[in-house]
């Protein structure tokens, strides 16, 4: 596997000290140039047990004091769903670039807001839908750009947990932005929006729960192209959380997960399947870490990888989804 490399060393912070925040930390020593240097939570015991953990020099008890640490060159912003939107605003605010964990906001407003803060002053900031740095989704895009399958017609994908989860749980709880939609569907969502771009015709159903968030959510995606896109996400049973995207003139099949895949198979008519491959290190959270530092090297203040305006049409389809099924955070 190639990483990209930077000439200086990149110094890190991030924010919130949860199970997400935790395999960044560790990735982020796969990544060249990359230091972690801070980390900041709500709580004084909560940073220090995590800067204990993963040897990180110093921890902050609030989101402020680490956003104003002059050390730190870009933060990683790990929060639950619903403070995300304060959270990066407070970095964002102090001048500091944002790796802002999918999905970004809540909603297309607040998720606007954010981009036009970071756009206003100038300071990076990129979503962190990780899928779409991936080395090997990538090259399976590449392979579909030069006609591999001839045209999409079709994409597939599921993403399904067992469960159970109690009322207060990030998945479950209204106030915390829970529901399968944005923690897991978003990666159907994306994988369709990267293949065939914004639907022209948008179904949804959906189970709700006694919390008022989608417990099982299945999709419809129609193309004025006469492509379809067919996906589900859920947390009332585990899916096989793989994905196929169907052409003209073959096939890509995308194992278990297909956001973070260890290889594909592409059918081609006729032919042979062809198995490509890549050696898997960590988690899988370093390419979109390299991403930012490359940017960062090279001025930019998004990445043309996870660019604005896809965070924001993802994020538009989520709310059309969400209106559909009945779900809503206010």
């Amino acid at each position: 596997m190639i990483f990209g490399s930077v000439a200086a060393m990149t110094r890190w912070g991030i924010l919130a000290t949860g199970q997400i925040a935790a395999r960044f930390a560790e990735d982020l020593r796969l990544v060249p140039g990359a230091e972690l240097v801070a980390v900041g939570s709500r709580t004084a015991e909560s940073a220090q047990r995590f800067a204990e953990r993963h040897g990180v020099p110093r921890a902050y008890a609030s989101w402020s004091e680490l956003a104003a640490d002059a050390d730190v060159e870009v933060i990683y912003v790990a929060t639950p769903h619903a403070a995300h939107h304060e959270a990066a605003r407070t970095c964002l605010t102090a001048g500091k670039p944002v790796l802002l964990e999918k999905p970004f906001t809540l909603d297309l407003a607040t998720s606007t807001e954010l981009i036009d803060t970071a756009r206003a002053a100038g300071v990076f900031l990129m979503e962190a839908m990780w899928m779409r740095c991936n080395p090997l989704v990538l090259r399976a895009c590449e392979l579909i750009a030069d006609g591999a399958i001839g045209t999409v017609t079709s994409v597939r994908a599921d993403f399904g947990i067992a469960g159970p989860f109690p009322p207060e749980h990030r998945m479950r709880a209204r106030a915390l932005g829970g529901g399968a939609l944005l923690d897991l569907g978003i990666y159907p969502v994306s994988l369709a929006h990267l293949l065939l771009g914004v639907p022209q015709h948008v179904r949804s159903w959906a189970k709700l729960g006694p919390e008022g968030t989608d417990e099982n959510t299945g999709l419809v995606f129609g193309y004025d192209s006469g492509a379809v896109a067919t996906l589900s996400c859920g947390m009332v049973g585990a899916t096989a959380v793989t994905a196929s995207i169907t052409g003209t003139t073959g096939r890509i099949d995308l194992p278990e997960p297909f956001f973070r895949p260890g290889g594909f198979t592409l059918h081609r008519a006729g032919g042979q399947p062809e198995t490509i491959t890549a050696e898997l290190a960590g988690s899988g959270y370093q390419h979109e870490a390299i991403e930012v530092q490359r940017c960062l090297a090279e001025g930019l203040t998004e990445s043309p990888l996870v660019p604005h305006s896809v965070t924001l049409e993802v994020m538009a389809l989520l709310d059309e989804i969400r209106a559909q099924i009945g779900v809503s955070y206010l």
